[in-house]
Parts: structure tokens; sequence; C-alpha cells
């Protein structure tokens, strides 16, 4: 879900009152603005004639979309723009999980209310306010998201709340109001109060609006993701202090402390999928985008919004452990939080846009604008950002749904900065969505941006997040009626006041214990010559071969982002007088480097070349490091005496146990019949059983073929490559992912053919079967290595016979 933050602000651990706060934005927008222009002047200024038009633009934006919902949807929960009609639970042919976030509360207007009071329409923001109140209601028999309900429900109507009753003092207007919002929003928060009900404090992922937990299809509910149970806590406290009623903040203030007993004390990281009555891990992968964004974001913003020390110590030890683990130069990779070295995805998703408006909040620019311009150029390579792509740039998953992230971070880093070349990346993102997502009736999701095919879905947050922003962005301060700096922006960026900190229900007073040091709260503000974007983006403005053109002016090659396929990066390491040698196979694509001051074009080059090899050897310590952190192995004996011992290298699971330390599997192997294993039964089961299967990859999951041999009752399972020539010293080795289910009790492995090719030659070859051992690859070369040890003393304890005379 989208994640926002408010008031670019650099924080101290003390706490503070709302008007320290906002003058303290104030104060550093201020000194950012001043600094910027006596030293660089940022390009393309924009005129504020152009900026007014882009504001009114984005108001008439907001205006196609919303007229549309109303006319044509209204009290549906989402608008379906292409059919022009609206999307109702029950009634709308079903998405599957993906419905969940509607619950038939006409969850577009609710969630847009707050937008409407930044916009000034006073008028229709009472209107829709008298709708909620008369047509919307929560006794339904629906299973709705606790997380989305949350943010987009009760955030919305305690936005809508707030801001009705400041109208009420400001703007003279709607004095018939009397709390009904609140009173609602109470209303919805006991209904998801059930959820909470686990032995860990962790809500479930899902309740039944009517029947909380009892529903029967919620029996076996267990899992749910870190971002799903802990960004409750901004609306829950904000509902227990506006109400009066404790028991919403202290439930999410319970969520929050078992998330934190549970994140990994070596790394400090996070998974994104655990157990909520065990607490256990089911997905240990570990990043800042999908399943755990906002998180991060809560963990910053309830120390903000509540002044509770323990929150912002804890998100300085999860940010030094990101920075450390998952931050690789402007990308943001996930690994595994037990093995923090090991990366887990070869790929990044959209969600993680938020994290540079994080990181401007909590005081880091220069990452911010690091990963923002790496995000620029994704966008401008591919129209929009895609849902994810890979790590060379590349679309994984084609969709994108007007997400607002990236525009939201793009907003903050212009009201740190006053830097314009933000406007101007605004003003681009704007005419992108006119362009490309404007339809007819609102705004359709774009499918798959290679070909700009729409999909009939107009997610709320368009409405409440994306267009927002956008407004927000191009709008002067003296434009709205309310100063943003004295709000927190939630997730949904509904607008929760800095004053509710003052209120009664006061959090816990934390005292510093065992598992917080004063190095937890040390946080200082960027030195000054970090404040100037354009000097952090100019090094990274080819950063993305391809999607801005080439300079050879001063632009050194870093071994990072050098591609053998790459022409002009072949000239430039060329250039610097580096030597390409090709070893053994071509087929294999190994080479060899050599770097001469000779054969560079020039002194300066040949000192870039020397540069250029020192960072390829950091980074071939690196991959082997992480390579071996994270490799299995299949071992066999060379001889009947089982003295030599020969491994092949294989890739892990994320669904299998692991074989830690001196842990192995040993058994014969047996190839399976049919050789895909993706049948319900194998042929050659009884023959299987006790011995380490061999299955073919294809057909079914990697997690499938798990379950039949574990069914079966096969000792291990090595799943081979179906692609000739693959081999793990060409191509990076990678972890099988499951589908979230903790249920496969055997060791799992993968085998790309060349290694397997290797294991079948000695497999036919032997007249009896061979017997292997799977275990880790570290493990086997310290037995190795502790066996020529052995060998060696032996060696040397032996007496000599004397020589013969």
């Amino acid at each position: 879900m989208a994640t926002a933050s408010t008031s670019p602000a650099f924080l101290a651990p003390n706490k503070r009152l709302g008007w320290m706060l906002a003058n303290l934005v104030a104060l550093l927008i201020l000194v950012a603005q001043v600094l910027t222009t006596e030293t660089t002047m940022p390009t393309q200024n924009m005129s504020n004639k152009e900026r007014a038009e882009l504001r009114e633009e984005a108001r008439d934006m907001f205006y196609h979309a919303y007229n549309a919902y109303m006319e044509n949807a209204y009290p549906a929960d989402e608008l379906m723009p292409l059919s022009c009609k609206g999307r109702y639970r029950g009634v709308t042919p079903s998405r599957g999980d993906m419905d969940d976030i509607l619950g038939n509360f006409s969850m577009t207007l609710v969630d847009t209310l707050d937008t409407l009071v930044l916009l000034g329409d006073f008028t229709e923001f009472e209107h829709a306010v008298k709708l909620v109140i008369r047509d919307v209601q929560f006794d339904s028999d629906i299973i709705v998201s606790v997380f989305e309900t949350n943010i987009r429900m009760v955030g919305g109507l305690l936005s809508a709340h707030i801001l009705a009753e400041y109208l009420q003092k400001h703007a003279d207007t709607m004095h018939w109001y009397k709390g009904e919002l609140l009173e609602m929003s109470r209303e919805l928060g006991y209904r998801l109060l059930p959820a909470f009900n686990t032995s860990t404090g962790i809500p479930h992922a899902r309740v039944n609006l009517r029947l909380g937990m009892k529903d029967p299809q919620l029996k076996k509910s267990r899992e749910t993701c870190t971002a799903c149970a802990g960004t409750i806590l901004l609306e829950f406290a904000a509902l227990s202090r506006l109400t009066g009623d404790p028991i919403f903040e202290v439930r999410a203030h319970a969520a929050m402390d078992a998330l934190w007993k549970l994140r990994h004390r070596g790394s400090d990281l996070m998974g994104t999928v655990l157990n909520v009555h065990s607490g256990d891990w089911v997905r240990r992968d570990s990043g800042v985008g999908a399943g755990i964004d906002s998180y991060y974001e809560y963990l910053f913003k309830s120390y903000v919004l509540l002044g509770d020390d323990k929150y912002l110590a804890r998100f300085n030890r999860h940010y030094n452990a990101v920075m450390k683990y998952v931050s690789e130069g402007p990308m943001l990779l996930d690994v595994l939080m037990h093995r923090p070295h090991a990366k887990s995805k070869n790929f990044m998703d959209s969600l993680l846009a938020f994290w540079p408006g994080l990181q401007v909040l909590s005081g880091d620019l220069k990452p911010a604008v690091q990963t923002h311009e790496m995000l620029y150029q994704v966008m401008q390579m591919h129209t929009f950002i895609p849902e994810a792509f890979t790590v060379d740039f590349q679309i994984h998953w084609g969709q994108h749904p007007l997400r607002p992230e990236f525009i939201e971070s793009t907003y903050f880093l212009y009201r740190a900065t006053g830097d314009h070349h933000y406007l101007q990346v605004g003003k681009r993102a704007l005419k992108t969505l006119q362009q490309y997502a404007k339809v007819s009736c609102g705004y359709a999701a774009v499918n798959d941006v290679r070909t700009g095919k729409h999909e009939d879905r107009m997610d709320s947050f368009v409405l409440s997040e994306t267009i927002k922003y956008l407004f927000l962005m191009f709008a002067d301060p003296q434009d709205l009626i309310i100063n943003v700096d004295e709000f927190v922006f939630t997730t949904e960026a509904h607008l929760l006041p800095l004053s509710i900190a003052q209120l009664g229900n006061a959090t816990f007073s934390f005292r510093q214990s065992d598992e917080h040091n004063v190095l937890d709260f040390m946080r200082t503000c960027p030195s000054s010559n970090k404040l100037f974007p354009e000097k952090v983006r100019k090094p990274l403005r080819n950063f993305i071969t391809g999607s801005c053109p080439r300079t050879t002016a001063g632009k050194r090659l870093s071994a990072l982002d050098f591609q053998a396929s790459n022409a002009d990066h072949l000239r430039a390491v060329y250039d610097m007088g580096i030597t390409m040698v090709s070893v053994g196979d071509r087929s294999q694509g190994k080479v060899r480097l050599f770097h001469s001051f000779y054969n560079a074009k020039s002194h300066e080059e040949g000192e870039m070349g020397l540069q250029f090899m020192q960072e390829m050897l950091e980074l071939t310590k690196m991959q082997s490091i992480n390579q071996l952190a994270q490799l299995q192995a299949v071992a066999y004996a060379t001889d009947e005496k089982a003295q030599e011992w020969i491994a092949l290298m294989a890739g892990p699971s994320h669904f299998s146990p692991e074989l830690i330390g001196d842990q192995f599997v040993q058994g014969d192997v047996v190839l399976a019949k049919p050789l895909r294993a993706c049948d319900e039964l194998l042929e050659n089961a009884e023959e299987a059983k006790g011995k380490v299967l061999v299955a073919e990859r294809g057909d079914c999951t990697f997690v499938s073929k798990a379950r039949l041999a574990q069914k079966v009752g096969a000792a291990a399972l090595i799943v081979c490559d179906n692609v000739p020539g693959s081999s793990g010293e060409t191509q990076p080795m990678f972890a099988m992912s499951g589908d979230g289910k903790d249920d496969v009790l055997i060791p799992v492995v993968f085998m790309y053919s060349v290694e397997f090719g290797k294991l079948s030659a000695v497999m036919q070859r032997r007249k009896q079967p061979l017997r292997v051992r799977v275990m880790q690859m570290v493990e086997f070369k310290r037995w190795q290595l502790a066996k020529a040890q052995r060998q060696n003393q032996t060696a040397t304890a032996t007496p000599k016979p004397d020589k013969e005379l």
C-alpha cells in the first residue's frame, strides 16, 4: 500500500509539541532553499504561472475521476472506469484475495473526503460527509482486510472528522456536524478488534465485519504480513485519543511490541510474512517494498505523532540495518533476514518508491535523492514504473495501478530542497497520467506498461493519494486552508494533527532498557553539501543504460554498472587501459581483466581504470561471500572407501528447512517417475522412500514437487533445471520460492543442468546406487579442510624408518 509522510524535518529524539515541529520544519526548509540558491541554481526553474496551471490541471484530474465515481459508481466501493460502473463485493465478478479491500462501505468516497478539503471545496465536502453519514454502514457479513480497512476507512473517517471540526472553527460552516464520523470510525474499530485476539497480540490479516473471527472461512487463518500488522498504530492511537477509549491504542502498541521482538537479533531485519499464533516467520525476505514497507513508516511516524521515544529507537535500528544490508547504491534489494548477505530476489517492486520520502523525513537526504533518481530513470525507460523490475531495470511484472509512492517521494523531496527538478518530475508524472491513463470515465490502471493496455480498475488511492500529492506539489501554502506541516500524513495520505500528542490516553513513557542504547537515538542532520540534490543526481544521470543520452565527458564507468554486452562499456574499459581475455570455454563467458597504464587513452583514464579494477575486485569478493553463504552442496564419494569427496553446487529454497552447521541428509539417488513429479503419486513411490529423490523443473511449482517427494517418504529432493547448458558457474544461484505455507519438512535444493549432468554421469558409471550428501557448501569445505588437517597430523606423527646403510 502507499506509504505517505509529512513535514520534511530532520527530527531529534526528544519529544516536541506540534508547534515546535512545525517551526523546525519551516526553518530547515528555508535554510535548504537559501543554501541551494547560493551554491547551485536549480536547472529548468518553473515559473509561478506554469506551476499554477499544473495545480489547476491536477484539480481538474481530481474532478474528472471523482465525478466519474459519484455519477456512475457511488455507493459502490470502487469505480470500474472502462465499463463505467461500480464494483460491489459479491455482485461484481470476484478477483480473489484482491477483493478483501472491499466491504460495500463506499470506500472511494470515504478515502477521498479530506482531499476535498485540501482542494478548498467545502461545499462538496459537506455534501459528501452527509452522504457517508446517511448511506455507509458496517454490519455486513463480509470478510475484509484489517490493514486496508484501517488505513482507508478508519483513517479516512478520522481525518474527515478532524477537518470537519476544523472548518467549523475556521470557515464558519458545517455547524450541524456533531461528530458522527468519529462515532462511525469507533464502530468500525470495534469490528476490527476481534482480529487482535491472538496468542502473540499480532492481528489476523482478515476479519468478518459482522462475525469477527467466528466466520468458518477464517478458522485456518494464521498468516499476515509485517506491514499488515504494523500499520495500525497511527489510526488506532488517534481513535483512542479522540474518543477517550484506550482499547484501540493499547492493542496497536501490543502488536508493534510483538513485531519488534520478532526481529532477527543478529541483523535487526524483519521478514515479510509471519504466523500470528506462533510468531514464526513464514517468509524471511527482508527489504523495504511489498509486505514490509509501511511498518518502517509507522515506526517513525508513531514517534512523530505520539512522542514515544521507543519508536524512534526501533526505527533507527531497522534503518541502519536496511542501509547496511538492503541498500546497494541507489538500489534496494531484498535479502534474507537471517542471512543478510544473501540476496533473496533479483527484482525490486514499485512499492519501495515510498522509501525516499521516508528518508527525507528522517533527515537522510543524499540516499533519498539517489534512489529517487534511479526510480525516475526507470519511469523514463518504461513510461510508468512497472509493478516490479529486475536489477538490470527490465520489466518483471508489467502492471501499473497508478500508485502514488513515487509522486509522494517527489513531493517531499521538493518540500525539503526547493529544487525545481522535482517540480519537473512531478509535471512529467502528471502529463503521463493524462496521456496514458485517462479514459472517458476516470483513470484506468495500466495492465502492462509495455503495451499500454488498460485494466478496468481505479483504486481509491488514485483520489486519496496520487492526485492529492500532485495537487500539493504545485500548490502554494497560501492556497490551502490548513498548514500541512501541522499534520502527519498516514500511509493513505490522511491527515492526523500533531496536537493529538497533547490529548489524553498518552503512550507509555519509554525508558532506556537493555534492548536500546544511546546510539539508537543518535541521528544527525546531514551536512550542508548533501542538501543540493543536483550534485547527488549528476553521477547517476546514466545509471540506467539507455534511459538517457550517454555523455562521455568526465563520466567514469563503475564496476557495478559495467555490462559486458554493452558496446559503450567495452569501449570505455578499453580506453581505461583494460584488456579482456577469455578464459576456458568461450561458451561459459568467463573473462580475465588486465590493466596497464600504457594502454590507457590518457593518464586520467588510466587512473579510472585502476579504480575500476579495485571496484571489480571488491565486487568479486562480495559475490563470492554472498554465494558461499547461501550455496548448498550435493556431495558424493569418488571411491568405494569414501576417502575422497566431490561437491557440486546447488541452490537453496525458501520453503524447506535449513541444514545448519554440520547437519546433512544422506541417501541413495533415485530419479522420479515421471521425472517432472507433478502427478498425484509417483510410479516408483516405494523405491523413493528414504532416498534422495531427483525431479526435473517444469509443469508445476517447486513446492508442489517437494510436497510429493515428502508424501512418498523421500529424505530430500533435488530439483534439476530443464534448460540445457545452464550452470551455476555462469548464472547467479537463486533460492526457490514457495507459496507461503510452511509444511515442507525435507531439504530441497536446486541444481543447474551442467552440475546435474556431472552427477548423472557418475550415476550411470556406478554399478551400485550413488549415495550423496545434501549439506551447506561452506560446511562441506570445512569438513574437507578438517579431514585434510587430520591426515597431515597423522602423517607427521607417524615415525619414519631409519635409512638403510
